[in-house]
């Protein structure tokens, strides 16, 4: 996908919000959708130990990859800051302050 193509966190956010909108249900409730949240990781967990674990995938069980459960883990992420009102960018940035400012030290940067 070409750099001018690519969309920012707030219209992925925006498309989501569309895409929820769509239906009466809307939104789940902040504890659905941390019960959703967990569903979503534990998928991709599984899928993290067929390709990379010592659980390899029984020959009768769907294909899925990494991507996908990833994929699907920010959608659940994407739903639930929007269900709050939350701004991801906003909710980056700070988070980026933060390893930039306290964290600085904590890890052996590589030498130039």
């Amino acid at each position: 996908m070409e750099s001018q193509n690519r969309k920012t966190l707030q219209q992925i956010q925006a498309e989501v919000d569309q895409y929820i909108s769509q239906f009466k249900e809307g939104y789940f409730s902040p504890l659905a959708m941390m019960a959703r949240m967990t569903e979503e990781v534990g998928e991709l967990a599984r899928e993290i130990n067929h390709y990379y674990g010592e659980k390899p995938k029984k020959s009768d069980e769907a294909e899925k990859t990494v991507e996908e459960e990833l994929g699907d883990v920010l959608f659940i992420v994407l739903c639930f800051a929007n269900s709050l009102g939350i701004d991801l960018q906003e909710a980056f940035d700070r988070i980026m302050h933060k390893f930039n400012t306290r964290d600085k030290d904590r890890w052996t940067r590589i030498e130039e």
